[in-house]
């Protein structure tokens, strides 16, 4: 009988970490460009950010049945109350922050500003103490630094607008509604701020999240049951917000449409499919590898936004994005460092004080903790 050559197994290993993380990023973009579409069409943030996670929960629950039943005894209440404000705090306050803010500007603002979550990650980390900045050593310096261009950046894309570039296509394929050919084309210059300076704000949550879910998972490791009570809570809070705000009962209503596509997608695909590709990825390959594609988003929804929406760049927008990436990479090298550091004294790699505390997956136990993109 012919042997299984297992040698292809390392190998397939090899491959499918890159082909996932650029899948991952590119779904997530053409997530962000659905969402913004289901949003121009008239859909609820409330209402959206409810029937998705409902479907997550549809698909995540009896996955958690069936593998993780067993841990559901060592459950405590400490444990749920945090998995509550988990859900408060990383989908409930995140997300209609961020959808608020792509309302009110474009898929591109959303891709470019999410490259700050590392930057943002590390000062919470530090100003916690959870992080040891080490400024004598290049590694803390080149984190320090990179975490303040990262910000600069960010305060750029934000709040200067420079000179505006001619589109790629002179009529977009899909029209959305905007207002004026000022910025984008279409959103005034208000409107543009506003929406920067929200998901902004949502990644600041975001971070937090991370930081606070790295400790949740220390003491309750069962991923799939912590993703799916978070989607219930997720779909409760904002259930209870949508009774204040949203209590027209045609804003509840389904049909075969756009807001149906992009309910059903980011539900299943991303509260679901790619949080577990890159839980995966982060276990085989570490949060560093993971993290360096995350431009790629960027990348992404600038091309289809330039193509599709006709969307214009602009000089600051350019800028921004680009000391954004920078700071991003900067902060990476330092993570990298510590790793190679902690590998030649024969310590376990330690990822997550820090930044890595968003992935927080060591190679010690590879039990899922968290990834370090923003849920959009």
């Amino acid at each position: 009988m012919q042997s299984i050559n297992t040698s292809t197994i390392p190998q397939m290993r090899n491959w499918k970490p890159y082909v996932f993380m650029v899948f991952v990023q590119l779904a997530y973009g053409w997530s962000s460009i659905l969402i913004k579409l289901a949003l121009e069409k008239g859909i609820s943030y409330l209402v959206l950010i409810v029937y998705r996670h409902l479907f997550a929960i549809i698909l995540l629950g009896p996955l958690a049945y069936a593998f993780e039943r067993r841990q559901w005894s060592n459950l405590s209440f400490t444990v749920v109350l945090k998995i509550f404000f988990l859900s408060l705090l990383g989908t409930t306050v995140h997300l209609n922050l961020y959808y608020m803010g792509l309302d009110y500007t474009s898929p591109t603002v959303g891709g470019a500003l999410s490259n700050v979550i590392p930057g943002l990650t590390f000062i919470l980390a530090v100003l916690l103490g959870m992080e040891k900045v080490q400024i004598r050593r290049a590694r803390g310096q080149a984190k320090l630094l990179g975490a303040v261009i990262c910000i600069g950046g960010a305060l750029i894309f934000t709040l200067w607008k420079g000179y505006q570039f001619k589109g790629l296509v002179g009529r977009p394929l899909i029209s959305i509604n905007r207002k004026d050919d000022r910025v984008g084309p279409g959103h005034d210059n208000g409107d543009w701020i506003k929406g920067s300076a929200l998901i902004l704000a949502s990644h600041v949550a975001w971070s937090a999240w991370l930081i606070l879910q790295a400790k949740v998972y220390e003491v309750y490791p069962a991923r799939l049951t912590i993703n799916t009570m978070i989607c219930f809570f997720a779909s409760l809070q904002c259930s209870l917000l949508a009774l204040v705000f949203e209590r027209s009962s045609s804003s509840w209503r389904l049909e075969w449409n756009i807001q149906l596509l992009a309910i059903i997608y980011s539900g299943i695909v991303n509260s679901a499919l790619l949080y577990y590709l890159q839980t995966w990825s982060i276990s085989v390959k570490g949060p560093v590898f993971v993290a360096m594609f995350s431009p790629l988003l960027l990348v992404d929804v600038a091309v289809f936004s330039a193509l599709v929406f006709a969307e214009r760049l602009h000089l600051g927008s350019l800028i921004g994005a680009f000391l954004i990436i920078v700071g991003l990479y900067c902060v990476l090298w330092g993570k990298s460092k510590d790793g190679h550091d902690a590998k030649s004294q024969g310590k376990p790699r330690e990822e997550s004080t820090s930044l890595d505390q968003k992935t927080q997956i060591s190679t010690a136990n590879p039990s899922v903790k968290c990834d370090f993109n923003q849920d959009v």
